[in-house]
């Protein structure tokens, strides 16, 4: 009777701490923004199965995939047996369900079978990091205690799992002594082979070694449960929610900001709610300072990271030796919503300590990232490390303008020429001489509407390699006689290089003018050739009022091939190999990864993939706003990293869908000297080649 007023009183004090620890992180969690999140509870359920339950984003690393999944069922499965030791605990009671017989051994071997499971992995997992020393596992933010805490669990894991096997062992032993009142658990089970090895031992030795490893298993698994929510393991928990709650649109999208698009509309003299004209009117902080101005779901993204490094060993600025990691993003995130929790239990909330998430995250992490999302991509959990930069960015760039001066200069070119660079808007039509290109304003003008608005871009327009693949695909359009028209000197920047880089009142006030522009000429079908475009134009701009069917120029050709439409009979690049380089707003974001490549193949030629490709393919350094600025310090420049991935293919000719790519490659061919072995070409021109056009 006192062994079970001991437990119960051990039990009840481990259920009261861990219940207290884990109120104090979900107030934690709840400081965040308030966004509401109820939307597609089917899919999101589906989800959780899949990546939370099912494991499905880990099986890209097999090796480690098939580590991890043997501890994760393995400690699930192993603690089922967790149910009969706490009623034999209650009760007095011995394997109550032995009962069951033959079925109670079978039971047994499985749960024993995956201890030898739990207890392999957690040595291999040991080995990489301790003795392997994989590169993720030390990186700078990685200090003394993640590593520590990091063993510690992997230590306990295996003494937790050794201790069942021994228990089961000394059981076994038990029941050939006359007389004995131990369950039989006999038959074909781990511990069987392990029995021999106590076999010299006497009753009362087993006995003690027996009861000695269930104290210490069940007291073992309460004591780990408590130190879970101070650990990184906390994620065993919150996995599941957070990945039930994950981002279900494009990764590409950046969430509106209501406050601004107040402000704007005020300033363009458009009619707004009384609602949306009085918070515009308020003082309202812009971006966030400290990790109550982030959203609850990025506090939770911070609770549940697994510290595995995944996102940062993928993170291309942090793969070519820059500051920014990812996987530190979500750590000093989590390190500073722990402080403010414990200086709300002492201080209350009204406590000031005069430190932010910037005393945590320095201003060159924040800029040397090119919101590709290969950290969201990565991630295990579906953790979504862009919005937290981008709210930080905001912050720095509309509350302490503190941009880089080269951004800087893009938010000033763009409000007032429209474009990222100083050209006069008079000229966004100069690319198109020697072409016949329909202007919507001509043809408005004779009341004719056309079925496709052809979206120049910037790029198109104003950048000298580029405007050779806008009339390239100009050519293709005509030589397929579709009806299309362009704006012309009405184009303007649609306003993404600004919201990437934080600056959510030009991006805005870009969209609203745009959508003016776009909507007061009743477009229906937009045709970009900018992913860039495209993504704003067909994840951003419906928030704002601008609803259009928007096409990827790839989308478009490959139809159009499909169709018949258009039959590419040349065989100008036979003797060629080509790669294709995915742009991260057309593949990740997007996830636009195979109409390119059909397009491509329709081209006689041998095509070879880069190692990294598809939703795992490294971006070329330029989004984000990096086209536009230096970049941070670091090994080498991102696209040095990715044009030495082209040239291992041997390919000769690289092809692109993004005029930023086209920039951020076509450099790197020239800082490699390989202008004469590799060509950089975009679909369109490939096409238009091939058409002779």
């Amino acid at each position: 009777m006192v062994k079970q007023i001991i437990f119960v009183l051990i039990l009840a004090c481990a259920i009261y701490f861990f219940y207290n620890n884990v109120r104090i992180i979900a107030r934690n969690i709840r400081l965040g923004r308030d966004i509401s999140i109820n939307d597609n509870r089917w899919k999101r359920w589906m989800i959780m199965l899949r990546v939370a339950i099912g494991q499905s984003k880990m099986v890209v690393r097999p090796v480690s995939a098939i580590m991890h999944i043997l501890v994760y069922v393995g400690f699930i499965i192993i603690n089922i047996e967790m149910l009969e030791i706490l009623i034999d605990g209650i009760f007095g009671t011995h394997r109550l369900f032995s009962f069951i017989g033959n079925s109670y051994n079978i039971l047994i071997t499985v749960f024993e079978f995956f201890a030898i499971g739990v207890i392999f992995g957690c040595i291999i997992f040991l080995v990489r990091r301790n003795i392997l020393r994989l590169k993720r596992f030390w990186n700078k933010e990685m200090t003394k205690w993640p590593r520590t805490d990091a063993n510690i669990i992997l230590i306990t894991e295996i003494f937790l799992m050794s201790a069942i096997l021994l228990m089961n062992a000394s059981d076994t032993l038990l029941q050939s002594f006359p007389g004995s009142h131990y369950a039989n658990i006999g038959g074909f089970t781990v511990s069987s082979f392990i029995a021999p090895l106590l076999s010299g031992m006497s009753e009362g030795s087993l006995v003690f070694v027996e009861r000695f490893c269930w104290w210490f298993h069940i007291v073992g698994v309460l004591a780990f449960l408590n130190y879970i929510p101070y650990s990184k393991h906390f994620h065993v928990f919150l996995a599941f929610p957070n990945v039930y709650y994950s981002k279900l649109k494009p990764k590409g999208e950046l969430e509106n900001m209501p406050s601004i698009t107040g402000e704007v509309m005020l300033m363009l003299n458009e009619e707004v709610g009384a609602a949306a004209e009085e918070e515009a009117a308020e003082e309202i902080s812009f971006g966030a300072k400290d990790v109550n101005d982030l959203t609850w779901k990025s506090l939770m993204d911070a609770y549940t990271c697994t510290e595995c490094g995944r996102c940062t060993s993928g993170c291309p600025a942090s793969i070519t030796g820059k500051k920014l990691s990812p996987r530190k993003i979500i750590m000093d995130t989590r390190d500073r919503l722990e402080i403010v929790g414990r200086n709300i239990n002492k201080k209350g909330k009204d406590f000031d300590d005069g430190k932010s998430l910037f005393d945590f995250i320095s201003h060159e992490e924040l800029w040397a990232c090119t919101t590709c999302n290969a950290c969201t991509i990565e991630c295990p959990v579906n953790i979504d490390h862009v919005s937290i930069i981008v709210e930080l960015r905001r912050y720095l760039v509309m509350e302490m303008a503190s941009a880089p001066g080269e951004l800087n200069s893009i938010f000033t070119n763009i409000e007032n020429n429209g474009a990222p660079w100083q050209f006069s808007p008079e000229d966004r039509l100069v690319w198109a001489e020697k072409i016949e290109v329909p202007v919507m304003a001509d043809l408005h003008a004779r009341g004719v509407k056309p079925d496709y608005l052809f979206w120049v871009g910037c790029a198109g327009a104003f950048d000298d390699r580029y405007k050779k693949v806008a009339r390239a695909f100009t050519k293709i359009l005509n030589h397929l006689k579709i009806n299309y028209a362009v704006l012309g000197t009405e184009e303007s920047c649609t306003g993404d290089p600004a919201r990437r880089a934080g600056n959510e009142m030009v991006f805005q006030m870009q969209a609203l003018t745009n959508i003016e522009v776009l909507n007061g000429y009743d477009i229906k079908n937009i045709i970009t050739i900018c992913p860039h475009c495209y993504n704003v134009f067909k994840n951003e701009y419906p928030e704002l009022g601008g609803k259009y069917n928007v096409i990827n120029y790839t989308l478009f050709l490959r139809d159009q091939l499909e169709s018949g439409k258009l039959m590419i009979s040349s065989d100008i690049f036979a003797d060629k190999s080509i790669t294709y380089h995915d742009p991260c707003y057309l593949g990740r974001c997007n996830d636009i990864f195979d109409p390119p490549r059909e397009v491509l193949d329709t081209i006689s030629s041998r095509k070879v993939e880069m190692k990294r490709n598809k939703s795992f393919a490294l971006c070329c350094g330029a989004g984000g706003g990096q086209m536009f600025k230096e970049a941070e310090k670091g090994d080498k420049e991102v696209f040095i990293e990715r044009i030495e991935d082209a040239l291992e293919t041997g390919a000769d000719i690289i092809a692109t869908a993004c005029p930023f790519c086209m920039t951020m490659l076509t450099d790197g061919i020239k800082y490699k000297n390989k202008e004469e072995e590799l060509k950089n070409y975009d679909i369109a021109e490939l096409i238009a080649l091939s058409l002779n056009l």
